[in-house]
């Protein structure tokens, strides 16, 4: 489930764009979202800081009194939030500084179904193929969403799993290495090495007969007869890619 933001000061306007996410949803019933409207840039900042709302997607208004949405947007940048944003305005003028926040889209008022409808279909299918870059497991008793790309490498610890993260995070699963690697072998990106280990393609910064070098420092010991396989499925992965 998404969560859409709406902040514009003027309430027609947020009522027309909530009547047009509404008419998108009856169109296209397959992609989940909620919307939470806001009146003021500082209504929206205060809900983000207090992770009241942490939106995946926002549409906001430029022009507002005490704080231009432009101003908003960077705040909220700083904050860490990585959603799209789309501003919605009268003027063209700030596009510019728009873009410096990473727009998705700058969209002038009044917004049709026919501008914004394209937007929407463009960020539903990229939250579709973020959402296939993560693996739901359980943590410390809570279902957290983990990255992919930010596993160097999984190592089997009796029956218990460690996943080495990135950054430097090391959270443990119960789980057997059969399960999470029915999980991981989904991506071609991670291979398993010996019975211990699963390690992702993209970490190694080199292999060589004896070892594994990966790029947070770890070397791991190659098992007799691994050498070839792996460095044929490193080659392919990466002659695949180019």
């Amino acid at each position: 489930m998404c969560l859409i933001a709406l902040c514009d000061d003027e309430t027609e306007e947020l009522d027309k764009t909530e009547m047009l996410l509404n008419a998108y949803r009856s169109k296209n019933p397959k992609y989940e979202f909620s919307v939470e409207r806001f009146e003021s840039a500082e209504e929206l900042l205060s809900a983000i800081k207090e992770k009241d709302c942490w939106p995946d997607l926002l549409l906001l208004d430029i022009y507002m009194p005490q704080k231009l949405g432009t101003v908003a947007a960077r705040e909220i940048r700083a904050m860490g939030n990585d959603g799209r944003i789309v501003f919605l305005t009268t003027s063209t003028a700030h596009a510019l500084e728009a873009f410096r926040v990473d727009a998705m889209q700058y969209l002038v008022k009044p917004v049709a179904e026919t501008e914004l409808y394209p937007v929407l279909n463009r960020f539903f299918v990229h939250m579709e193929e973020e959402q296939k870059k993560f693996l739901l497991l359980r943590i410390d008793g809570k279902i957290c969403r983990v990255a992919v790309g930010d596993i160097v490498y999984c190592e089997a610890q009796g029956r218990y799993q460690c996943l080495y993260m990135a950054d430097g995070r090391q959270p443990v699963l119960r789980m057997t290495m059969t399960e999470i690697y029915g999980m991981l072998s989904d991506y071609r990106e991670f291979a398993k090495v010996g019975i211990s280990y699963i390690v992702n393609l993209e970490h190694i910064d080199s292999l060589n007969a004896q070892n594994i070098c990966l790029d947070n420092g770890k070397n791991i010991h190659l098992p007799r007869g691994a050498y070839q396989p792996l460095k044929e499925l490193y080659f392919k992965y990466y002659c695949e890619e180019m």
